[in-house]
């Protein structure tokens, strides 16, 4: 769900937005992110709703429309209040992605991040001072830290891995606790070794190889488990 109203929409369906099964969906969350892609919408001709989904139907049966900012906002509001309702203490982060969409054109698609990151600022702003309530800068770091050809994919739209690892280790920098990211250094060369595939699985090395690794994971989950 990529615009704010489909997030929403999405949030409303979790069983507890609406009070309907306590101890299910979102109330046992203690952190929620909230990514939006897109300002574009689609309504359905024949009810005038926003859809999350065409489900294939003919193209002919929507209009494609687009989201002021002040709309944007709306949902965002709405977004935040749900899931507050469940939790007050949850924390909330906001981010923008900064995958560009090309069949809007380059220059549509920065309006549309435009717009969200517009959006994003002026609620922002009208809940300054909510400290559980902020703001990752996704798309900032991939288009003004990360500018080089070799953080994009083959598509030249999506980021490479190398920039997903350096945009999760800044985000792992802003919201990690020292345990948490002394867990995830612990556990990346564990997983590493999880992920390997062997030419050969049956050979005295890779099956050395392989009870090592479970052995280091079986440590890693006995260390942690403890804390």
């Amino acid at each position: 769900m990529y615009n704010p109203a489909s997030v929403l929409h999405t949030i409303e369906q979790l069983p507890t937005a609406q009070g309907s099964h306590e101890g299910q969906g979102s109330g046992g969350f203690s952190t929620a992110m909230l990514t939006f892609g897109t300002n574009h919408v689609y309504v359905e001709k024949a009810t005038g709703m926003i859809v999350d989904n065409c489900q294939k139907r003919p193209q002919q049966l929507f209009e494609e429309r687009e989201l002021s900012v002040e709309a944007c906002v709306g949902y965002m509001q709405r977004c935040v209040e749900l899931l507050r309702r469940q939790n007050p203490a949850m924390r909330i982060i906001l981010t923008v992605s900064p995958i560009r969409y090309r069949k809007y054109g380059y220059h549509g698609s920065q309006l549309s991040k435009a717009t969200l990151l517009l959006a994003v600022d002026t609620f922002l702003r009208s809940v300054e001072g909510d400290a559980f309530l902020s703001y990752f800068p996704a798309y900032e770091i991939l288009l003004d830290e990360l500018r080089d050809y070799r953080f994009y994919g083959s598509d030249m739209i999506h980021p490479s891995e190398q920039a997903v690892d350096y945009i999760y280790r800044r985000f792992q920098d802003a919201y990690f606790s020292d345990d948490a990211s002394l867990y995830v250094a612990e556990w990346r060369p564990i997983r590493e070794a999880l992920a390997h595939r062997p030419f050969d699985a049956h050979s005295p090395d890779y099956q050395q190889f392989a009870a090592q690794t479970q052995a280091r994971r079986q440590d890693f989950e006995a260390k942690w488990r403890l804390r």
